[in-house]
Formats: structure tokens, sequence, C-alpha cells
């Protein structure tokens, strides 16, 4: 029955098959949480999911629909797509700081998932103004407009969410204390396996979301007559405004007739096409609704659970009378540990520049130069967090039994593995793109399909990849929250959270550059080869400090 399932309808079968594997780990991380790990874990960890399942629906597919709507190049999609990126972290520090003026997290919290629904809830409505080979201006604006309030309420939600939970373990430990020394340790042990339990909450909704658009999209199309095909809204868009030329124009026609249901004409094309863009940019916006429904479940659960969560408020305004004397005395401390926070933000710049191409050239990697016709290219990204959660919880044994040996890796030293791990990742497109002689992605679109095909990669390309970049986001990504959550002054702990994703909000801001040097650089190794170069030596710096950042954080 499977098998049938996946010869009718691949997407459909990758998903089942997807979900038979996470449902026992998601059963694992729960009962992980509840015997080892503070109260509420579980309450901030699915509120978080929700948010993160709604967000990543619409990102798989953000950058690839700006294309197919708006006719825009990869360019200029990629710049909204960095620019959006950007504001959703660095909106994040002026959240930690409202969140810390008012002294209400909570509050602030509830505000940030209501501004996100309501951005999503714009874009799910299918506006396009006329002919959709010419989409007006001020539907891209309103779009533009719709990002902004997803992008700001998720700074009012992202780092305050994450506040709170370095406040349970605060709590968790002080707990601990009460009872010995050993206690207290094993307390302190359980953080980053805490972090990591919270990460994978985010990659559970991140696992599924990006099926949503794509299957919808498959689906409109189907009813309107017309067959899933990457490369024709391009073609269309480029008919309609009369720039199509060269291979160009046979390619439109040969798909075109190969993407009508059997029984179906092309007839005149200028019809053709109008139509299958708005089918094929339909089924995207009835996605968003999906998004929307996790803002409010994702409100819902939040608001029902707030009370079993600590408010990092409270005890920043009992424990600051009896600080000011150590703030004075300690303040040298302090400093380094700033200064220490400071140093790994600037090494995960680098980190986040290079991981996130997932929505960026390896979204575009994945639609032009690998073979996506059964499998859209958008849903090759649910691959990452589908790793995080298979993964995790080896990575967890592993570091667990380093510990109780008394071989503990530091924090600093995990982050500094990733590094090289994301460089692993680039370096197997390297060797892939010189094996397969990869032009341009430019030059490669130019030529005709049947060059093209004989080409393109296998999606086990994609598998690969992601595979390294997920073992470096478990080194890098959750960790830093936890090392951000050890070193941050008790009063700043919104702040310090707001400046972590402050840092990926700069790497986020010049991902663009991905997609411009993918489709420029005169061959793509060219490309991957930049990105492994930031990494490694991101890791070098990382190693060189590791003696000071190892002393800071004991």
């Amino acid at each position: 029955m499977l098998l049938d399932l996946w010869n009718n309808n691949r997407m459909v079968a990758m998903l089942l098959a997807i979900l038979v594997v996470v449902v026992p780990f998601l059963v694992y991380y729960v009962i992980e949480a509840r015997r080892k790990h503070p109260k509420g874990l579980i309450s901030a960890a699915l509120s978080n999911m929700g948010e993160r399942f709604g967000y990543y629906i619409m990102n798989a597919v953000l950058l690839l629909f700006l294309c197919s709507k708006f006719g825009i190049s990869d360019f200029w999609a990629g710049w909204i797509y960095s620019i959006f990126y950007f504001s959703i972290y660095v909106l994040s520090l002026p959240g930690g700081i409202v969140a810390d003026k008012l002294q209400n997290f909570k509050g602030t919290i509830i505000a940030g998932l209501i501004v996100m629904a309501a951005g999503y809830a714009i874009l799910s409505v299918p506006v396009f103004g006329g002919n959709p080979g010419a989409v007006p201006a001020w539907v891209l604006v309103l779009t533009c407009f719709a990002l902004l309030l997803i992008a700001s309420g998720n700074g009012l939600f992202k780092g305050n969410l994450q506040a709170i939970v370095g406040q349970m373990y605060d709590n968790y430990e002080a707990e601990a204390a009460k009872k010995g020394p050993e206690e207290l340790a094993i307390a302190k042990s359980r953080r980053d396996s805490g972090f990591q339990i919270f990460y994978v909450f985010i990659n559970i909704g991140g696992v599924i979301a990006p099926f949503v658009a794509p299957l919808l999209r498959s689906a409109m199309l189907k009813l309107d007559g017309f067959i899933y095909n990457a490369d024709l809204p391009r073609l269309c868009h480029g008919f309609l405004s009369g720039t199509l030329k060269g291979e160009d124009v046979q390619n439109l026609n040969t798909l075109a007739q190969s993407s009508v249901l059997e029984g179906g004409q092309v007839g005149d094309m200028a019809t053709f096409c109008t139509n299958y863009l708005e089918s094929f940019n339909t089924g995207v916006h009835y996605s968003f609704i999906a998004s929307t429904l996790a803002m409010l479940i994702s409100l819902l659960i939040f608001v029902a659970t707030r009370n079993s969560l600590p408010n990092p408020v409270k005890k920043v305004k009992e424990a600051l009378s009896s600080r000011a004397e150590d703030v004075a005395a300690d303040a040298r401390e302090i400093k380094q540990r700033m200064y220490a926070l400071f140093a790994v933000l600037g090494v995960a710049v680098f980190f986040w520049f290079s991981f996130h191409q997932n929505g960026q050239s390896l979204s575009v990697f994945a639609r032009d130069f690998c073979d996506t016709n059964a499998i859209a290219p958008e849903i090759w990204q649910c691959i990452n967090p589908f790793f995080v959660i298979v993964l995790t919880p080896i990575i967890m044994m592993i570091f667990g039994s380093l510990a109780k040996k008394g071989k503990e890796i530091s924090t600093p030293k995990k982050i500094a593995f990733g590094m090289f791990l994301a460089a692993c990742a680039y370096l197997f497109l390297i060797a892939i793109s010189v094996v397969n002689g990869y032009p341009s992605g430019d030059e490669f679109k130019g030529l005709s399909e049947a060059v093209k095909t004989t080409m393109k990669a296998g999606p086990w390309v994609l598998i690969v990849t992601y595979f390294f970049l997920t073992v470096a986001e478990l080194f890098i990504s959750p960790l830093g929250l936890s090392f951000v959550s050890k070193v941050a002054p008790q009063h700043l702990q919104g702040v310090c959270q707001g400046w972590w994703l402050t840092a990926t909000a700069v790497g986020n801001l010049f991902i663009a550059l991905g997609v411009a040097m993918l489709n420029s650089f005169p061959h793509q190794w060219q490309c991957w080869a930049v990105f492994a170069c930031f990494c490694l030596i991101s890791m070098g710096v990382m190693l060189g400090m590791l003696k000071w950042l190892e002393r800071v954080t004991k």
C-alpha cells in the first residue's frame, strides 16, 4: 500500500514516512523532559513549536514564491528574503528591551503572536490585482508589509520565550543548590540538553511545514487541469513580459505541453501562462491560512500554560538590591562575560550566513540543478529538521556519556567543531559541482531542457548536504542559546538573548549573496568555496579563543 502511495504521490508518501519515524522521537523527548528537566519546559516548547510550524510553512516557499508571483529575479527575491530574515532576528533585540522595560515577558510574547497572526492572514489572501504576469507594485508592497508584521511579532516573541527558558534553568539550579554540590552539578549539566529538547520541538513543526504549500499548490494546479513544474513560472513571466528568447522559447513550449493533464490543450500561450501562474500561486496563498491557525494555536497553548512558566522580571526585582554590591565588586567579571558573549556572537554571524542558505542558494540549487519533478524543491528543506529530531538524542547521549567519564566537552569547543562540520557540507558541494561540471546558474538556465535533464543531480546530494549542516546546527544553535543564558547578567537576560538573535540577523542580511554568487560566478564550485572558507576561518578563530571562553563560562 505504501509503495502504491509512493508511486501515486511521492510527496504524501514522504510525509507519512517521516511522521512514522518522528512520532516515537516526540514521545521520547516528552518523557525525557518530564523526567529530568524543570516543569514548564514542554509548555514553552509546544508554544514555540506551533509558532515555528506556521513560520516554516511560509519560509520554505518564500523566495521561490516571490519569483513565481511577481516575476522578479532570484537576485531581488533573495534580497527581499534576506531583509525579512534580518528583521526577524534583529527585532528580537528591541523585543527583549520592551519585555525588560515593561517587566512583562509573557504579555510581550502574547502580543507577538497576535501581530504575527495578522501578518499571515494578509499573506493568505490571493490578491493579484489583474494579470498575474504583471502584478501591480502595490501588491508587492502589501506582501512586504505583511512580512514586516511577521518580523515585528517574531521580535516580541522569540527572544523573550528563550529568556523564560533560561530563567527556568536558573530556578532549577537554585533549587538543586539547596540539596548540595552534587545535585547542583547534575542540574547544571542538564541546561545544554534542555535547550536541545526545546530546539527539537522547533524542528518538529519545521519537518512537516515544508509539505503544506507544495501539496496545496499541486492540488490547486490539478484542480485547474495543470501539472506542477518548477521552471514554468519563470518562463511564463518571460513570455507575458515579452522578454523570452533563445532556448527558453522552445523550453516553454515543451514544458507547457507536458504540464496539462491528459486530454487538456495548451491553446493560446498567453492564456495558458496567465492561468498557470494564478493557479500556481493561489495554492501557496492558501497555505498561509495554516500559518495563521498555527499562530492562534500557539497563542492558546501559551495562555493556557503561562502560570507554569517563570517570570524573569520577578527574580530580577528580588535580586537587584542584594546584587548591587556584587555588581560593583565583580564589574571586571561581568565585563569579561560580555566580551565573551560578543566574541561568540561574531563567530555566529558567519555560521548563520552559511547555514541559512537553505532558503536561498540551496533552494535555487534544488530547483535548478536537482531532479525535483516528483518532489518539489521546497520540500527538501524538511530534511534539516528531520535530522535535528533523529540525531539530537544521539548527540545528547554522546555528550552525556563524556560528561559521566569526566571528559565533558565545553560549549565553546562544541561550537568550534560545529563550524568545521558546516564547512564539510560545502566541501561536499564543491566536489559535486566539480565532478558534474556545473556552470553558473544563469548559464545553466539558458541550456535546453534535454541538456539540463542529463546534468541534474539526484536528491541524495541535498540529503548529504543537509546532514552535515544539521549536525553543525546541533553543535551551534541550541548550545549558543545555552551559552548566552550562562554568561548573560541576570538583569539583562532578555537583551542578551536579543543580541544572540541580532548576530543571527546580521548573518541573515547577507544570505542573498549566496544566490548572487550561485547565478553569477563562472563555476558553481566557487560559490560553495566562499561558504567553506568562512566556516573554516570561524572555526580557527573560535579555537584561538577557546581557553579564554572556557575560563569565563566556568
